[in-house]
Protein backbone atom coordinates (compact mmCIF):
# COMPACT_ATOMS: atom_id res chain seq x y z
CA UNK A 1 0.00 0.00 0.00
CA UNK A 2 1.41 3.63 -1.11
CA UNK A 3 1.51 6.01 1.96
CA UNK A 4 1.34 9.41 1.99
CA UNK A 5 2.00 11.87 4.66
CA UNK A 6 1.51 15.06 4.97
CA UNK A 7 3.15 17.62 7.92
CA UNK A 8 0.79 20.17 8.35
CA UNK A 9 -0.74 22.44 11.29
CA UNK A 10 -3.84 24.27 11.61
CA UNK A 11 -4.42 27.51 10.41
CA UNK A 12 -2.48 26.69 7.50
CA UNK A 13 -3.93 27.88 4.08
CA UNK A 14 -1.56 25.93 2.03
CA UNK A 15 -1.95 22.76 3.94
CA UNK A 16 -5.72 22.62 4.02
CA UNK A 17 -5.32 23.08 0.04
CA UNK A 18 -3.03 20.71 -0.41
CA UNK A 19 -5.16 17.81 2.00
CA UNK A 20 -7.96 18.93 -0.15
CA UNK A 21 -6.36 17.76 -3.06
CA UNK A 22 -4.62 14.51 -1.51
CA UNK A 23 -8.30 13.19 -0.25
CA UNK A 24 -9.94 14.16 -3.76
CA UNK A 25 -7.04 12.08 -5.48
CA UNK A 26 -7.04 9.30 -2.56
CA UNK A 27 -11.15 9.17 -3.17
CA UNK A 28 -9.85 7.77 -7.05
CA UNK A 29 -6.99 6.15 -5.76
CA UNK A 30 -6.21 3.77 -3.05
CA UNK A 31 -3.13 5.20 -0.61
CA UNK A 32 -2.60 5.12 3.21
CA UNK A 33 -2.98 9.11 4.46
CA UNK A 34 -1.69 10.34 7.98
CA UNK A 35 -1.68 13.78 8.50
CA UNK A 36 0.97 14.96 11.38
CA UNK A 37 0.54 18.07 13.29
CA UNK A 38 3.53 19.53 13.86
CA UNK A 39 2.25 21.78 16.63
CA UNK A 40 1.96 18.59 18.24
CA UNK A 41 6.43 18.22 18.86
CA UNK A 42 8.42 21.23 19.96
CA UNK A 43 10.86 19.22 17.73
CA UNK A 44 8.81 19.38 14.68
CA UNK A 45 7.80 22.80 14.92
CA UNK A 46 11.14 23.62 15.38
CA UNK A 47 12.45 21.91 12.08
CA UNK A 48 9.16 22.32 10.12
CA UNK A 49 7.82 25.48 10.72
CA UNK A 50 8.94 26.97 7.64
CA UNK A 51 8.42 24.34 4.99
CA UNK A 52 4.68 23.35 5.30
CA UNK A 53 3.09 21.82 4.06
CA UNK A 54 5.44 18.87 3.20
CA UNK A 55 4.45 15.96 1.58
CA UNK A 56 6.01 12.54 1.97
CA UNK A 57 5.11 9.61 -0.67
CA UNK A 58 6.60 5.92 0.92
CA UNK A 59 8.53 7.89 2.84
CA UNK A 60 10.45 10.50 0.07
CA UNK A 61 9.91 13.91 -0.26
CA UNK A 62 7.53 14.64 -2.80
CA UNK A 63 6.08 18.32 -2.12
CA UNK A 64 7.05 21.13 0.02
CA UNK A 65 4.46 24.52 0.16
CA UNK A 66 2.49 23.42 -2.58
CA UNK A 67 0.70 20.50 -3.90
CA UNK A 68 0.48 20.15 -8.02
CA UNK A 69 -2.61 17.62 -8.70
CA UNK A 70 -1.22 16.25 -12.20
CA UNK A 71 2.45 15.63 -10.73
CA UNK A 72 0.82 14.18 -7.44
CA UNK A 73 -1.09 11.92 -9.79
CA UNK A 74 2.02 10.94 -11.94
CA UNK A 75 3.35 10.37 -8.47
CA UNK A 76 1.20 7.67 -7.06
CA UNK A 77 0.88 6.07 -10.38
CA UNK A 78 4.43 5.77 -9.86
CA UNK A 79 4.67 4.56 -6.67
CA UNK A 80 1.47 1.99 -7.67
CA UNK A 81 3.75 0.40 -10.32
CA UNK A 82 6.61 0.27 -8.76
CA UNK A 83 4.57 -1.85 -5.73
CA UNK A 84 2.52 -3.91 -8.50
CA UNK A 85 6.34 -5.17 -10.75
CA UNK A 86 8.09 -5.66 -6.85
CA UNK A 87 5.23 -8.05 -6.22
CA UNK A 88 4.80 -9.52 -9.81
CA UNK A 89 9.06 -10.19 -9.20
CA UNK A 90 8.79 -11.52 -5.76
CA UNK A 91 6.05 -14.28 -6.81
CA UNK A 92 8.10 -15.19 -10.04
CA UNK A 93 10.95 -15.85 -7.76
CA UNK A 94 8.92 -18.33 -5.14
CA UNK A 95 7.68 -19.94 -8.23
CA UNK A 96 11.80 -20.74 -9.74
Amino acid sequence: MIRVEIYSKKGCCLCKKAKELIHKVNAEVPFSFKEVDITASEDLFRKYKEDIPLVFINGKKAFKFKVDEVEFRKKIRRELIKSSLSRVWSKKEHFS
